[in-house]
């Protein structure tokens, strides 16, 4: 595992990746660093969430062993449909939201997001894989674009390769965004798609 000083996470990332690891009981996915030749590095953080909770909730940790915490996203309300997730830091100390867009994810998942001094909305690159998705339960290649809500560029992508296991390339070309609510939106992409 990468080693990241106690209290200290990486503020901005260019790229990263996210990798899924199936387990029993929880949803445990691997954040890994991009290398400068482009392919996956070491663990940046491994994140869990609990299957079926009453309220969602998913911790990123530092280490393997799951005992020191760096930041997490939890739900402000159990089973709505248009939740807003908070991203804290290790501290409990704000590093900003997402929320789906559950009218406009009927047909094409979209969210919402948000940090210090930004303003972002996402949706799937591909409206008709979008479609496809509802219907057909494939692993299918699909790209999600986040644009600045001022401006229109593109703050980060995520795209998911095509493959049995979900994994994703995340690409963050904005240094407002904190690569700690980045990894949370991209993780949350997967976690809550299927709501």
């Amino acid at each position: 595992m990468t080693n990241i000083p106690q209290g200290e996470t990486p503020h901005h990332l260019n790229r990263f990746f996210v990798k899924q690891r199936i387990t029993m009981m929880v949803n445990r996915y691997e954040i890994r660093e991009a290398k400068p030749d482009g392919s996956e590095g070491g663990v940046i953080a491994i994140a869990q969430q609990k299957r079926m909770a009453f309220k969602e909730q998913v911790t990123f940790y530092a280490d393997e062993a799951r005992t020191r915490p760096v930041f997490s996203f939890k739900a402000r309300q159990a089973l709505d449909l248009a939740a807003v997730y908070d991203v804290t830091d290790a501290a409990g100390e704000p590093l900003g939201f997402f929320q789906k867009d559950f009218r406009a994810s009927l047909l094409r998942s979209s969210f919402h997001l948000g940090g210090p001094g930004l303003e972002a909305y996402g949706q799937e690159r591909n409206p008709a894989i979008g479609v496809i998705r509802r219907f057909i339960d494939l692993p299918f290649a699909f790209h999600f674009d986040f644009t600045d809500r001022s401006s229109g560029a593109i703050v980060m992508s995520s795209e998911r390769q095509f493959s049995l296991r979900d994994r994703y390339t995340v690409t963050v070309p904005d240094p407002r965004l904190d690569f700690r609510l980045a990894a949370a939106m991209a993780v949350g992409l997967d976690a809550l798609m299927q709501r």
